[in-house]
């Protein structure tokens, strides 16, 4: 497979016991792309995740990093949650600083302690925190702290950088201002992000390119108690150049996007059959089985 891509998922399925939450998964993610995944309750985004990042195993196919099957947690993926995953305990700089620490042995981290804070410094004038580096969690505000959050992943280097709805708990004003920021950070290093988010104009807002990953569809499985079907991504679409300016929100196009996955991923009524898919990217694949595609 090429080695272009960041991340391959070929033929992954993940169930718990008899239940399938991903059925039969493919994609294929290029260097320096910025992905927005959505999907309706219990589509498995979470599940997802959690792959990607090594946390769980698939039930089977393959997950490839770099061109490597992924394995446990590692730098190779850094992560950042809705919930703010910083030390009430630690400042600012030493919750920034603590990942570099922690590689590090005992020695190490003495000799480089200096090199670590200037690191640290760095990502966090990077995302307008330097001023306050020596406070802890509770004086900074909700955006601040996720700006921590992710100067707390951007300081391990990650070859990819998941964010499990990290602007959710935030209010519309910081939402956006956060939206803006990322995008920023994003042209800046053009890192390859993987975002998922419950909020349709936030996914098609940030992303060159958006995932919908569904339970809602059709195969040549039939129907009924006897058939487990998991999600799959319905729909793959490759989006303009990131916006910059908010205001593409209120474009004729942006709205009619919004519909349009709305209806394909969202839209229990609205079942297409796996073979009519709008995988429209251009790295977009399928692998359908024979019992899930009869070409009759």
């Amino acid at each position: 497979m090429a080695k272009a891509y960041a991340l391959q998922l070929v033929d992954v399925y993940k169930a718990y016991g008899a239940k399938v939450i991903l059925d039969n998964l493919d994609l294929a993610v290029k260097s320096g792309e910025l992905c927005t995944l959505v999907g309706p309750s219990g589509s498995g985004k979470t599940t997802l995740l959690r792959l990607i990042l090594g946390q769980e195993a698939p039930t089977s196919g393959q997950l490839i990093i770099a061109g490597r099957v992924a394995g446990y947690p590692d730098t190779t993926r850094g992560i950042v949650y809705q919930r703010y995953s910083l030390f009430p305990h630690l400042t600012v700089l030493d919750n920034v600083t603590l990942g570099r620490r922690l590689q590090a042995g005992f020695f190490e981290r003495m000799r480089r302690r200096a090199e670590f804070r200037d690191e640290a410094m760095h990502y966090l004038e990077r995302v307008r925190l330097g001023r306050h580096a020596d406070k802890f969690p509770h004086e900074l505000s909700g955006g601040m702290q996720q700006r921590v959050a992710i100067a707390q992943s951007l300081i391990m280097k990650p070859r990819i950088l998941l964010m499990d709805e990290p602007f959710g708990a935030l209010d519309p004003d910081t939402r956006e201002d956060l939206q803006l920021f990322l995008l920023e950070l994003w042209d800046e290093h053009r890192m390859t992000v993987f975002f998922i988010t419950h909020d349709l104009a936030e996914a098609a807002y940030l992303g060159t390119r958006i995932l919908v990953l569904s339970q809602y569809y059709s195969d040549d499985r039939g129907s009924g108690r006897h058939v487990s079907r998991g999600a799959r991504i319905v729909a793959d679409y490759q989006l303009p150049r990131v916006a910059a300016s908010t205001e593409t929100k209120r474009s004729p196009e942006f709205v009619d996007l919004i519909e349009r996955i709305r209806q394909e991923g969202f839209d229990p009524e609205y079942l297409q059959h796996a073979r009519d898919f709008n995988l429209s990217h251009p790295d977009a694949f399928q692998t359908l089985t024979e019992y899930e595609h009869d070409q009759g």
